[in-house]
């Protein structure tokens, strides 16, 4: 079976949604626009509708026809990143700053077009729970929603996602169970020393140089202190100090990420750096502060879920276009937090955009956005059933 010829025959709609969303961004915690529309199609099309679920969170819920079954939840993302689009497509972002540089606004649509389809069609068992996400870029939209008791008011047998990848080839889905993409943390490290005249650093105790060892001596962490077979990631993403060019300033900032794929080796990375900053505020005289903030969990995706996506994906791609073996990405996505209490899986949809994304030349591909909503329905039909 390839897209539903119904969802096929309604796709100039979802491009026309999609497009309408990506000229109106908006970021994590403030999609009331995009919250707005959602619900209102939804109520549209028949379904009961709650909103103001983790803020601007909106869940459907749609009963099928057939009989009992189970409940399965789909979930969208809908923000945006505080990036300055520079693509020029007639649709493109009409807010300064802000930009659909990730495809959520093609999830959205994709989860949208699901609804539509099954709100048309009935004639299955069990009933279906969208779930429409707000901030997950790095906000924690996922967890508020828990938080807010997402799961006990509207309880999942079972739970899918998706993601658009501009790295797959057109057509091709990838979904594997296990481990999917990386945890990850944030982190703040705050180093205070003495300010003093840039001609006289003896006066002075130079929070600059303290930052450039300790930079360096991090990378170690993961060269010397984690176990080679199993991936981490340290990223030292941002540095800030000073602002002249005779003073030297009292503090610097060092900022970054943490990515790994087990809790054991996140906390050995975040031991190691908490002493080998005491270690460096020790060697250079100063206070060093390190706050470590874990954003994602690891995406674990369940067994049975993962191969029930992969040949619901054959129906739609056929077999040679599905990708089932496992290859994790150091990229996170806090989904993560939903699969820790729902089973579920989570997996990548090809289109025929090259620029990666959240990057300001990003576009998605609109011929993905039937293949995704193709897939999700497909996954109520089949699991609630199940």
């Amino acid at each position: 079976m390839p897209v539903l010829p119904q969802i096929d025959a309604f796709k100039d709609d979802l491009t026309a949604i999609r497009r309408d969303l990506h000229a109106h961004p908006e970021i994590g915690f403030e999609e009331v626009r995009t919250a707005g529309i959602v619900a209102d199609k939804l109520r549209e099309l028949g379904i009961e509708v709650h909103t103001g679920i983790g803020t601007t969170g909106v869940v459907g819920v749609l009963h099928g026809q057939a009989g009992p079954g189970r409940r399965i939840g789909l979930r969208a993302d809908m923000d945006a990143l505080p990036i300055q689009e520079t693509t020029n497509l007639p649709w493109r972002s009409t807010v300064a700053g802000k930009m659909h540089a990730c495809g959520h606004d093609g999830h959205t649509t994709m989860l949208l077009g699901a609804a539509r389809y099954l709100a048309e069609n009935r004639g299955f068992k069990g009933t279906a729970i969208f779930v429409f996400q707000p901030a997950e870029e790095g906000l924690g939209g996922a967890r508020r929603m828990i938080a807010e008791k997402l799961f006990e008011r509207f309880p999942c047998d079972e739970i899918y996602g998706l993601h658009n990848a501009p790295n797959l080839e057109a057509g091709q889905i990838s979904v594997f169970p296990g481990p999917a993409m990386a945890g990850a943390d944030f982190f703040d490290i705050r180093i205070t020393g003495k300010g003093s005249h840039g001609a006289m650093p003896h006066m002075g105790r130079d929070p600059v140089m303290a930052a450039m060892s300790l930079a360096a001596a991090l990378q170690t962490i993961v060269s010397r202190n984690a176990d080679p077979r199993e991936a981490a990631v340290l990223s030292i993403t941002q540095v800030h100090a000073g602002s002249a060019y005779n003073v030297i300033p009292e503090e610097a900032v060092l900022a970054g990420t943490i990515r790994t794929f087990s809790e054991e080796t996140g906390e050995l990375v975040r031991r190691r750096m908490r002493e080998i900053a005491a270690g460096t505020a020790a060697t250079f005289g100063m206070t060093i502060e390190v706050d470590i903030r874990n954003i994602f969990n690891v995406l674990v995706n369940h067994d049975a879920p993962a191969q029930a996506m992969a040949e619901v994906a054959t129906e739609i791609v056929g077999g040679a276009n599905v990708l089932t073996e496992p290859k994790a990405m150091m990229g996170s996505e806090d989904f993560a937090d939903m699969l820790r209490v729902v089973p579920g899986a989570y997996a990548w949809v090809g289109h025929a955009g090259d620029v990666p994304v959240h990057n300001p030349a990003y576009v998605l591909d609109d011929g993905i956005l039937p293949v995704g909503a193709s897939l999700l329905a497909r996954i109520v039909e089949t699991r609630a059933a199940a």
